[in-house]
């Protein structure tokens, strides 16, 4: 008992040692307009302080596709039929040079703004780029992953490393120097699950990965966003949130798009049409959009495995099927919903594990710990007023990363990673 006392205080000790060595941003010197977490994560950078990026038109890009789940084309329903295959996009440069993965967040597609963003940087700055979507996109689920159950960090890095290899091979003429791997908010957790993967693997040996805004525990970070949604605004009749006022033009969106994407028109659609957002209706606004992501991996999902959780297993779905009441119902279902009724039976089912608790662990940062603290390729660029982190998450990165964790004091969830400081910090540390 002593002993392991003695080496619990030396352990506790070099992890103090650590986390007084990270890099923290203060905010005279840093300079990001935005203070509030909320604007900061909805509106990201005003456009004159970011940097200064090459057009669509100046990049050598294409977007490929992959046969990944070929028995998909057979049980999915005719209106999946754009994602039977998984797309992605490859931007090339014409001499040998580095090539860097970029993974997705929640629910986003390969093509999302900040995939777009990311990939504009690297491209400038002599990379090869390739843009992934989430594991949690439906595209990805539908095309790609194995048991369309997005979740378990470990299932969803063996899908994305199968696409990574399949990509690789598609391109096996690309003059490739070295491989590095990054990704933002859910991608960066998937990111770190690839690259200990990518260890016993051995198919890219990644250089350098970089971690921007992931979750720590999962757990967490999905219930502080469920929570938003549940945010009562003034001047609101008690009986109705502003998810519910909302919930119309969200829908429209949504099914323009595809999915619901806080970096791009969603905003300033808003702002056009109302005044200034409060920072009950700016949480409320992060929530929902949330909560659209999760209620189409909910339905995605369950489309897919024919549970009939949310569509009857027998229900006839053709290409003029409306699939929009069956999608109202998911919205009724938030993260923790779906974890409950389909991750974890599914998790159980497949492994000798038990309770949520326990799932959490495994999906969670902490499952990495060991590995994350003694490999120094691996980094973290976080925000101290991320909406995603809750008490002692901080604590942990700190600990673990110690002066590979760079820490921002202002910037939301992702709302800084197109500042010119941030852009900078992201090129330096692959360079390094």
């Amino acid at each position: 008992m002593l002993r392991s006392l003695r080496l619990a205080a030396v352990l506790c000790g070099s992890l103090l040692a650590a986390a007084a060595s990270a890099r923290d941003i203060d905010a005279a010197s840093y300079g990001f307009p935005l203070t509030n977490p909320f604007e900061a994560t909805i509106a990201t950078t005003p456009p004159e302080q970011r940097p200064t990026l090459p057009s669509d038109d100046d990049i050598n890009q294409k977007d490929y596709s992959l046969t990944m789940r070929p028995e998909r084309a057979f049980t999915l329903p005719d209106n999946f039929w754009p994602v039977k295959k998984l797309t992605y996009r490859l931007a090339r440069q014409d001499h040998a040079a580095p090539l860097i993965f970029i993974i997705a967040g929640t629910g986003a597609p390969y093509s999302s703004s900040i995939n777009e963003y990311l990939k504009k940087l690297y491209y400038q700055a002599g990379y090869h780029v390739v843009q992934l979507s989430s594991p949690t996109s439906w595209d990805f689920m539908s095309a790609a992953s194995r048991f369309a159950t997005p979740g378990v960090s470990q299932e969803d890095a063996e899908d994305l490393y199968r696409v990574m290899q399949a990509v690789r091979a598609q391109h096996a003429r690309l003059p490739v120097s070295d491989f590095y791997l990054t990704g933002y908010s859910l991608g960066a957790l998937d990111a770190a699950f690839v690259s200990k993967l990518d260890e016993t693997r051995r198919s890219f040996n990644f250089k350098k990965v970089l971690l921007l805004n992931p979750p720590v525990n999962l757990y967490t970070s999905v219930n502080n966003l469920d929570k938003l949604v549940q945010t009562r605004v003034k001047g609101i009749d008690r009986s109705t949130t502003f998810y519910e006022l909302m919930l119309e033009k969200l829908t429209r969106y949504f099914q323009d798009k595809g999915y619901v994407d806080l970096n791009e028109a969603l905003i300033y659609d808003f702002q056009k049409s109302r005044q200034h957002l409060t920072n009950e209706q700016m949480a409320m606004l992060i929530g929902t959009s949330f909560r659209f992501s999760a209620a189409d991996i909910a339905f995605t999902s369950d489309l897919i495995n024919r549970r009939g959780l949310i569509i009857p297993p027998k229900y006839p779905i053709t290409e003029g099927s409306s699939l929009t009441p069956f999608f109202k119902r998911a919205l009724q279902c938030d993260f923790e919903c779906y974890l409950n009724e389909q991750v974890l039976p599914m998790w159980r089912a497949r492994t000798d594990g038990n309770s949520l608790l326990q799932l959490v662990d495994q999906v969670s940062l902490y499952a990495l710990k060991d590995y994350l603290h003694t490999s120094p390729k691996i980094a973290v660029m976080h925000n101290a007023d991320d909406v995603i982190l809750g008490p002692g998450d901080l604590g942990f990165l700190r600990q673990v990363f110690g002066e590979r964790l760079t820490l921002y004091p202002h910037g939301g969830h992702c709302g800084n990673l197109n500042y010119r400081v941030n852009a900078n910090d992201m090129l330096e540390f692959f360079r390094g």
